[in-house]
């Protein structure tokens, strides 16, 4: 689990990270640099959940060493597939990150929803539907590893 202290009377306890795999995880298909590694970590305190359509046939393979639960789902209507994956972890126990329009519901609905605008940009219904905004899926990973920046992302 992971304990992210907003303020004084709010705290997220996260069990979850769900996580888009091209856009977000991958540029065209091919992961990210640094991103295995960081997933490895960060999934001592969450169970890691990587949900896509598999645009480029690849997340099986660059996905297969690492400790992730790869979900396929069906091209079409994908942004309420992501949404109804986060309904059946709990929402409020489940951070995602994602980039596309169809990551918008499940960053909408996720305790902690996380944008990231990389070489695919990102949609503005990602942006407008998560609660943190990053640069890279590097610094969003980056956040859940050091949770008190998160916290001052988030305090008000």
């Amino acid at each position: 689990m992971l304990r992210i202290e907003i303020s004084n009377d709010f705290t997220l306890l996260l069990e979850h990270l769900v996580l888009d795999y091209n856009g977000t995880l991958a540029i065209d298909g091919k992961l990210i640099d640094g991103v295995k590694e960081l997933i490895e970590t960060l999934s001592a305190n969450l169970k890691v959940h990587v949900i896509t359509a598999n645009t480029f046939g690849s997340a099986h393979q660059n996905l297969a060493d690492t400790n992730t639960s790869l979900v396929i789902i069906n091209s079409g209507n994908e942004a309420q597939q992501k949404a109804d994956f986060v309904n059946s972890l709990n929402p409020q126990a489940v951070v995602s990150i994602g980039n596309g329009a169809n990551d918008a519901l499940m960053l909408k609905l996720s305790a902690l929803g996380i944008a990231v605008m990389q070489a695919e940009g990102v949609a503005t219904q990602a942006l407008m539907n998560a609660d943190i905004a990053c640069n890279s899926i590097i610094d969003a990973l980056g956040l859940l590893l050091n949770p008190l920046r998160a916290s001052a992302t988030l305090r008000v």
